[in-house]
This record gives C-alpha cells, sequence and structure tokens, in this order.
C-alpha cells in the first residue's frame, strides 16, 4: 500500500516527505509515530494498516487536534463498520475509499433494504458485498453452463466466470480479467461530520469516482508469470 500510493502521489505531482513504521503486531501507543509525521509539515498523512491499529491511531489522532493544524488523515484500508466503531465525532474528516456504500445508488440501497433485518445493527462495507457479488456470479455461470458441468470442472467453471459480464446490486456492471482479478468503480470518500449525518450509518460524503479500468493494478504490472497482458 505505500509503494503504490507513493507511486501515485508522485506520479500525480505530489511530494512523499518521509515514512515511519510501527512494531506490529502489540502496539497501541502511536503517539510518537504521529508526532514524527506531524514534523514533517505534511497535508496528509496515509495510514497503512488496518484493524485496531488503524481505530488506535484515528483516535490519538484526534487527541492531538491534527484537524486543527490543517493536517488530513487518508486511511489507505478502512470499512464503514471501522467508521461505526470510532463515531463521527472522531472519524469526521478522515478521507478513505471503498467500493461499496449502501447509500451510493438505488441498487446498493435496494440491497441493504433487503439484508438489513438480516444484520441487525452491524454495519455494511465493501467485504460483505464481495462475497455476496462473487457468490451470484459464481451461481449465473452455473446456471449458464449446467450444474453437471460446473461440478465436473471447477477449471471450466472459473474460465465461465471470467468469459461473463459480471451485474449486481452491490457493484453494478463489472468484468473478471484473465489474472481474476473483478474490475467495477472504486469511490473516494470523506467521513461526515456528526450534524452532517441523516442516522444511523450515514457516514460517507462522496469526492471522487474512479472507473474500473483506473482504480486496479495494470494487468502487465500484476506480476503474474501465467498471465500475458
Amino acid at each position: 500500500m505505500e509503494r503504490d500510493t507513493g507511486n501515485f502521489v508522485k506520479g500525480a505531482g505530489g511530494t512523499v516527505l518521509g515514512a515511519t513504521r510501527t512494531p506490529f503486531p502489540g502496539t497501541t501507543d502511536f503517539s510518537s509515530f504521529l508526532v514524527q509525521a506531524m514534523a514533517a509539515r505534511p497535508k496528509v498523512i496515509g495510514l497503512a494498516n488496518a484493524g485496531s491499529d488503524t481505530i488506535n491511531c484515528i483516535k490519538q489522532a484526534a487527541e492531538f487536534g491534527l484537524a486543527r493544524r490543517g493536517i488530513r488523515l487518508a486511511s489507505l484500508l478502512m470499512f464503514l463498520p471501522d467508521v461505526h466503531a470510532l463515531g463521527l465525532a472522531t472519524a469526521q474528516g478522515l478521507i478513505c475509499t471503498e467500493t461499496f456504500y449502501w447509500d451510493l445508488n438505488e441498487r446498493t440501497r435496494a440491497f441493504s433494504a433487503r439484508v438489513r433485518p438480516h444484520i441487525g445493527s452491524n454495519a455494511l462495507c465493501m467485504n460483505h458485498a464481495g462475497g455476496y457479488a462473487s457468490v451470484v456470479h459464481y451461481l449465473k455461470a452455473v446456471a449458464d453452463m449446467g450444474v453437471a458441468a460446473a461440478k465436473a470442472n471447477g477449471a471450466e467453471t472459473v474460465a465461465r466466470m471470467k468469459a461473463m459480464p459480471c451485474d449486481d446490486d452491490c457493484f453494478g456492471p463489472g468484468s473478471i480479467r484473465p489474472d481474476g482479478r473483478k474490475l467495477h468503480p472504486a469511490y473516494l470518500f470523506e467521513v461526515k461530520k456528526p450534524e452532517e449525518s441523516r442516522g444511523p450509518f450515514d457516514y460517507y460524503k462522496l469526492l471522487q469516482t474512479t472507473g474500473g479500468a483506473e482504480a486496479f493494478r495494470p494487468l502487465a504490472e500484476g506480476g503474474c508469470a501465467l498471465v500475458r497482458a
């Protein structure tokens, strides 16, 4: 994540001022690392971690008042349940990206309305949507080629999934590349302020949409010996 983000920043004319790495696992106090990052006077601090490490970093950054200092936080791997755990008072202003958001359009809202009675107060994110969409596409491929043929040859079933266009209520139209990468849009979000939220899980403001062809690493840069661009 650090490599890819750094390459993108430099490619867009920005400057990477430095990096600091934290011991893993077992680190819960990130204050000294945040102070190191703040000392470089950046416009943005990127967090290339996940889970409780990200949550702790964001909590401690809020305590330091990074937003008041004009420094924005960007999480390179963030999910709506993480925002839910943090609360908007702490997470507000954070920049992150996901490929699914329940309130993105009519189809995502319809999907969320269908599953909400079964999941209670849990926040939906792209991981949940990805599991649903992959199973739906697999079942479409099985229906297309026949159950017996799909059971007889798993490789042929995968090939059929790659050959068929994808379309579901979570991600909309898309496709699967020869290397198995699913292509669909990705979205840049900003976490809302508490007063901007209209209710439960209304946490994101859409800043930018990146099409599937640009949202993922090019096929030629994957380094897979079994695939040729």
